[in-house]
């Protein structure tokens, strides 16, 4: 709402005042210990992708109070994500193995760390996220499946493998320029889809059947964000 102009209500300095108190929730949270993006209900850690998120809610806070030339306001923001940003940079990056790990201090991958370049907390050339990267291929890769994590959790040890962390993946490869497994994957994954062009939430590695919810939305969702990006741009199409 506020940087796409071909909308018809562009967001207003109304709606960023709006916006504020979450961006100080963000802040307050940033360190909290919680269940994270998997939901544990078993134990409570600092898990790295929610400090993360917490610095994009100031990092986008700061950029659309640029927009607004709310520039005391952006200057606020600015602050705080870059504080969020070093601490998480210097408790979540495990050097010894060469990754960024799950939770701040841990010493496990996860398949959330996908995403630290697609958010913009690093940039997909970063070392770091290359080193990431093949730390989830060597732990979390089965065959042509990114499992979530690779612990026990409430459930015992994971079975199956989450489409959308298989999508986030594609990707990756696709952003340190791995475009041909990229799309070897993503036909693969396109390829256990049912008769109506169908995905579940889960998916058996080994025998491709279709497990968890059904339709899977975050799922159909990975096949729309991958397709666009391993798509050529349309001025090259001809």
């Amino acid at each position: 709402m506020f940087f796409d102009h071909r909308l018809p209500k562009p967001g207003d300095l109304n709606l960023f005042h709006r916006l504020e108190p979450l961006g100080e929730r963000a802040m307050a949270c940033a360190f909290q210990p919680d269940a994270g993006l998997w939901e544990f209900r078993g134990r409570s850690r600092v898990h790295t992708y929610s400090s993360v998120m917490c610095w994009a809610a100031c990092d986008r806070l700061a950029k659309i109070a640029d927009v607004l030339g709310q520039l005391d306001r952006a200057e606020y923001w600015r602050v705080a994500a870059h504080q969020i940003r070093e601490e998480t940079l210097e408790r979540a990056w495990n050097a010894e193995q060469n990754t960024f790990t799950e939770s701040l201090g841990g010493s496990e991958v996860d398949a959330s760390l996908l995403l630290l370049a697609e958010l913009g907390f690093v940039k997909a050339s970063d070392p770091r996220f290359l080193g990431t990267v093949a730390a989830i291929e060597k732990e979390l890769l089965h065959g042509q499946n990114i499992f979530r994590y690779a612990v026990p959790d409430d459930f015992g040890m994971p079975t199956t493998a989450f489409n959308i962390c298989t999508f986030w993946y594609i990707d990756a490869l696709s952003m340190i320029g791995r475009r041909d497994e990229a799309r070897v994957m993503f036909d693969e994954l396109l390829s256990r889809r049912n008769h109506v062009g169908l995905l579940s939430e889960d998916v058996d590695p080994t025998t491709g059947e279709l497990w968890g919810n059904f339709p899977q939305t975050y799922s159909m969702v990975g096949i729309i964000v991958s397709a666009l990006r391993l798509s050529k741009h349309w001025e090259s199409a001809f």
